[in-house]
């Protein structure tokens, strides 16, 4: 191989993007830099096309794209704004790549050991009045004594534990463990299925943490929450679920 083909060897072919995307990464940028701020209303599809030099077909593409991600809202009509994307709104594309991952229970359980405790301790310091209001009215709606079923059960517990979260005010920690929560909580179905015995224990936790909160005791709240998630993976071992199979969404 002469000197010249060997150098040329350094160089990879170029790969283009659609226009659409490139119209979108600016659009996003923007967004995140600020120069739109939340609230501000996005330029028409027209004013977009003449800035971007492209069609508004591609700016049309691109908008969905964006609007997509949680950036942009239509108010007044059809009117796009600037808006901030919620934890709800981000939750369900990261759980998508968890189980795309093939992401076990193992792996899902571990983490939680280190993110629940910890929205808990947070929680018992910065919890504010209508936080724990909340948590206390959410402990009367979830008794077993109403006589829910499994799937209600499962989803009181999802929302316990973002409430907790939510009480945390830590907005890193909220968006990271929410994805972890829909994937993770529906196992929770499969236990009580088992072992019936697991919905007066899951409740008794949660009494637990909640009183925990009120006296504003970090230490217990979080050690309470702890114990929850070994309780939590007991159960699944002796549901017989296999804690390094991949989480699969029920249907």
């Amino acid at each position: 191989m002469g000197e010249a083909s060997a150098t040329a060897e350094v160089f990879r072919r170029v790969v283009v993007e659609p226009a659409y995307k490139a119209v979108s990464a600016q659009i996003e940028r923007a967004i995140v830099d600020g120069a739109l701020p939340l609230g501000a209303a996005l330029p028409t599809e027209q004013q977009l096309s003449e800035r971007f030099g492209v069609h508004r077909s591609t700016v049309r593409e691109a908008i969905r794209q964006v609007e997509q991600e949680g950036l942009l809202q239509r108010r007044e009509g059809r009117r796009l704004f600037v808006c901030l994307p919620g934890v709800h709104d981000l939750a369900p594309r990261a759980t998508r790549l968890l189980l795309l991952q093939q992401t076990t229970f193992q792996e899902l359980w571990e983490l939680a050991m280190s993110l629940e405790p910890l929205a808990a301790r947070l929680a018992a310091q910065r919890a504010e009045a209508l936080d724990l209001q909340q948590l206390q009215q959410h402990l009367l709606a979830s008794d077993p004594g109403q006589d829910h079923d499994d799937a209600a059960l499962v989803r009181l517990d999802v929302e316990f534990h973002a409430l907790v979260g939510r009480a945390s005010h830590n907005r890193a920690l909220m968006l990271a463990r929410e994805p972890v929560g829909l994937l993770y909580n529906p196992t929770l179905q499969q236990v009580f299925a088992h072992l019936p015995q697991a919905r007066a224990r899951n409740q008794t936790a949660h009494q637990h943490v909640v009183e925990a909160l009120l006296r504003r005791d970090a230490d217990a709240a979080a050690e309470w929450t702890a114990r929850h998630m070994v309780d939590f993976q007991r159960g699944f071992a002796m549901a017989g679920l296999d804690m390094a199979a991949p989480i699969v969404m029920p249907n």
